[in-house]
């Protein structure tokens, strides 16, 4: 009776380990599928118009988890940590130059891309990365000027250095920004806004500090509501962030410096953590096509690197030169360039004695 009773319970035991090998196997099958159709992004907040991701979801079937960073030195560090397999990101030029130093990227499949040709020649192949063989551009734009014409005249901002005409005292917002205040300062000096020379870097923040008596404050996000709300003259600020604000409030107006200053782009980029690499190529295709990329870039207020969607767009916004600016005005711009770490800590520290200045 005690060898039936082993043996039966021998047979139950082998029963119960397959019964939980195949429940293991089949959870295992469950997530591998959820993978199949997870497209997982990484991107700056508000920077989609969510209908699109939806649309997308709708018309292949992938659900989207979408992310959000507020800087790209912490989307850097997520991604390098890899805690989270992201299939595709939107950082900045100068951290996609980072980002393939430290091996982060997978190179691109031209042969999984669709619409190339509506990408601007003139937007590709920037040095950040030659040949856009990591990347292709999802917006782009220029640092600029917004100003309330209750307040100020149209030829009163033409230049960098007429921010610093004592008639702006406690007048102008700064977006805070380590790397476009100090820009400021450079272009200001008619310096390279890549500067790695020292002298030119104290003139900068020599520059800025004169700046002082005029600014009002230095906030992030936020200042598009202080201008849209009349509660300043004048703001330091993003193209794009400009068009959300013009869109707002009637009085302002958007002016690009002329001389030196930063043009810049954020670009579609998918890390080495990839899980769903042909989910990622089917979202770079599907906001390649000219109809999603002309209402992605009406909802966000960017320039649009989609030649058929800048056609799409209204006259008002296609045919201004300060959002979409002549070849020539162009070339006078810099894109940043990753400094590496010991330059990038002096811009930081010449940075953070500007702003401990202005809370004094």
């Amino acid at each position: 009776m005690g060898v039936i009773l082993a043996v039966v319970g021998l047979l139950f035991g082998v029963k119960v380990g397959l019964d939980w090998q195949s429940s293991q196997q089949k959870s295992a099958a469950r997530m591998t599928k959820n993978q199949d159709q997870t497209l997982t992004i990484f991107n700056w907040g508000d920077y989609i118009d969510p209908t699109l991701i939806h649309e997308f979801e709708q018309k292949t079937g992938y659900h989207v988890d979408y992310e959000t960073f507020d800087s790209n030195e912490a989307m850097f560090t997520k991604i390098e940590q890899g805690g989270t397999r992201y299939d595709l990101a939107i950082p900045s030029d100068y951290m996609i130059q980072k980002m393939r130093a430290a091996n982060l990227l997978e190179p691109l499949d031209y042969h999984e891309l669709k619409d190339l040709q509506e990408y601007d020649p003139e937007l590709m192949n920037q040095p950040f990365d030659p040949g856009n063989r990591y990347s292709l551009p999802y917006f782009w734009g220029t640092l600029g000027i917004v100003y309330n014409d209750q307040d100020v005249a149209a030829d009163e901002l033409k230049t960098w250095n007429d921010l610093w005409n004592p008639k702006w005292n406690q007048s102008v917002m700064l977006y805070d920004s380590a790397r476009d205040v100090m820009g400021v300062g450079l272009a200001s000096n008619d310096d390279d806004i890549n500067s790695t020379n020292m002298s030119e870097l104290l003139a900068a923040k020599g520059r800025l500090d004169a700046l002082m008596p005029n600014v009002k404050a230095i906030v992030g996000d936020e200042i598009k509501m202080y201008m849209v709300q009349n509660e300043a003259k004048i703001a330091v600020d993003f193209s794009g962030d400009a068009q959300q604000m013009l869109a707002q409030n009637s009085h302002l107006h958007y002016v690009l410096p002329q001389g030196r200053g930063n043009m810049w782009f954020d670009n579609m980029v998918i890390p080495k953590t990839v899980r769903n690499k042909k989910a990622a190529y089917a979202f770079i295709n599907f906001l390649a096509d000219p109809t999603h990329a002309a209402k992605n870039a009406e909802y966000t207020g960017y320039s649009t690197p989609n030649v058929g969607a800048k056609q799409l767009l209204p006259a008002v916004v296609k045919n201004n030169p300060d959002f979409y600016p002549s070849q020539q005005t162009l070339k006078k711009l810099t894109v940043y360039q990753d400094l590496g770490l010991d330059w990038t800590t002096t811009y930081n520290d010449l940075y953070l004695e500007f702003k401990m200045n202005n809370h004094r």
